[in-house]
């Protein structure tokens, strides 16, 4: 393996993946951004307006809508999903009977693809054929708009979106949970620590980076949250159910604004790397406190 040294193959071997990033990646982000300062609808040429599409975004209140059910969805995923996976992994781990079929039914979600995730929870949560509403009203119990309402519709989709990255969130835990060294977890056993002190003061502080990656992948998750929506409401009823990718996507293609499309696009992933980013500063920091 001595060639591996020289610095010249070793870049030589770097070369496919650069190009796969450039290609992909980077070219498309360049490309978006440079288009987010235009005005294009597809088919006239490009006339560039300054922040105009910037300015239109910011006053558009349908835009602040899809901010704030991504900001629901968010706020769901932190306080809900990460907890909920994190508690499944440790039931998970114990030695209870078909703990291999339970893990496997928790994690099926996760290979679902979102639109039949969709499709799987309309039968469910629809206000008038929803199996959810026909229990209710059998129960003589209110029976709401989970869907196609103004004020529970966002949080249907965030918990679709729990049910579906539930089982991949716990699997990393219990992944995590796995290459705990056995003796300290005795050790702390012997020191008297209960299972909620060993679990707070013991596994936590050891699976921190585990809590990291989980975090930051359901983050930039939630800023991808389209096809559930597209599925479940198709952003109605009068955009009240938008996420920020489903709105971009609508005033790019269905109003044919591409211009001020790539402008939310943009929009999105900067949210994206900044939400991202605050959280790796304020979690490396506390791991060095």
């Amino acid at each position: 393996m001595t060639w591996l040294s020289s610095r010249w193959k070793i870049a030589v071997m770097v070369i496919p993946a650069l190009l796969l990033f450039s290609v992909f990646i980077a070219y498309p982000v360049v490309y978006s951004l440079v288009f987010s300062f235009t005005r294009f609808n597809g088919f006239e040429s490009p006339a560039f307006n300054g922040g105009a599409n910037y300015a239109t975004l910011f006053a558009d209140k349908f835009f602040w809508r899809s901010l704030g059910n991504t900001a629901v969805i968010f706020a769901v995923t932190l306080v809900v999903l990460i907890p909920l996976a994190f508690g499944l992994a440790l039931l998970m781990q114990r030695r209870i009977p078909a703990a291999g079929a339970l893990r496997s039914l928790v994690f099926a979600p996760a290979i679902i693809a979102p639109i039949l995730s969709g499709l799987i929870w309309i039968f469910i949560l629809d206000p008038h054929v929803g199996l959810l509403n026909r229990i209710l009203g059998q129960l003589r119990l209110p029976e709401p708009e989970w869907i196609g309402g103004n004020t529970l519709t966002p949080f249907s989709v965030s918990w679709v979106y729990v049910w579906s990255q539930l089982g991949f969130a716990m699997t990393i835990f219990y992944a995590g949970l796995q290459l705990l060294p056995a003796e300290i977890l005795e050790a702390s056993e012997i020191d008297g620590a209960n299972g909620v002190k060993r679990v707070w003061y013991v596994v936590v502080p050891m699976i921190r980076e585990t809590f990291i990656i989980i975090t930051v992948l359901m983050i930039t998750g939630v800023f991808k949250v389209f096809e559930i929506v597209l599925v479940l409401t198709g952003g109605g009823p009068v955009h009240a159910s938008e996420t920020l990718v489903s709105y971009t996507y609508f005033i790019t293609f269905s109003s044919q604004r591409y211009g001020l499309g790539m402008a939310g696009a943009v929009i999105v992933t900067v949210l994206g790397m900044i939400v991202g980013l605050a959280y790796l500063i304020v979690a490396r920091r506390r791991q060095l406190a």
